[in-house]
């Protein structure tokens, strides 16, 4: 496990090399304003305008003329070849949450493991911010303050048992697992409330709640 490099007592924006939606970055850090980079990450901040307070990864998805604009003081090189650069951020940072962009979109390969790392708990709770809606791991319980007839998707990474209010198809008797029953393209009938028995549900609702969502994972029990 790498080192603790990023403290905050506010939740922290951090910032990948993938594909980076042109309002991403600046509606994170109206949320989330601390900015740490995860390796080619970087490079978009720089672009727009942002020096990370830290950027961590393995430095191998970075060009060298963007690596020198970063104060060295504020680059953490964690060679070990185990984990994505976006694990060891995630491990790295100590925040109430984190807000990541620039994770989706791009190689396949990149966007599964950033969803495999969600539920595996190696940091703060973390919000994914896709161009039409926001990822997140499921706590054992979560209330979100939804609309009649937005989509919810629920998708499991491991076998897991929830309990749902406030969904037109309830999710309560279902045992969900990868290769077999998954709960996508669910539909809210107002707020939602959903329990689940174990980790390993990851949660997709519309972009324009992200706050929102922000709001109901620091409110929730984290298991």
């Amino acid at each position: 496990m790498n080192k603790l490099i990023v403290e905050q007592n506010t939740p922290v924006t951090l910032i990948g090399g993938g594909e980076l939606g042109e309002a991403d970055l600046d509606l994170a850090l109206s949320l989330a304003s601390c900015l740490v980079a995860a390796d080619g990450g970087a490079a978009h901040a720089l672009a727009r305008g942002h020096l990370p307070s830290a950027i961590i990864g393995d430095f191998d998805s970075i060009a060298q003329d963007i690596l020198v604009q970063i104060p060295p003081q504020r680059r953490f090189h964690e060679v070990e070849q185990d984990s994505t650069d976006f694990e060891k951020a995630l491990r790295a940072i100590h925040a109430p949450l984190v807000l990541a962009v620039g994770f989706l979109g791009g190689r396949v390969d990149h966007q599964l493991a950033v969803l495999n790392a969600l539920v595996q708990n190696q940091g703060p709770p973390c919000i994914v911010l896709g161009a039409q809606e926001v990822i997140f791991h499921l706590p054992p319980c979560i209330a979100l303050p939804l609309l009649a007839g937005e989509t919810v998707s629920v998708f499991p990474l491991r076998r897991v048992q929830a309990r749902s209010t406030g969904l037109e198809w309830k999710l309560d008797g279902l045992t969900m697992q990868p290769g077999g029953q998954i709960g996508t393209s669910n539909r809210a009938l107002g707020p939602v409330e959903i329990r689940v028995d174990q980790p390993g549900l990851l949660a997709l609702v519309p972009r324009h709640h992200l706050a929102a969502v922000m709001q109901a994972l620091l409110a929730a029990p984290q298991g």
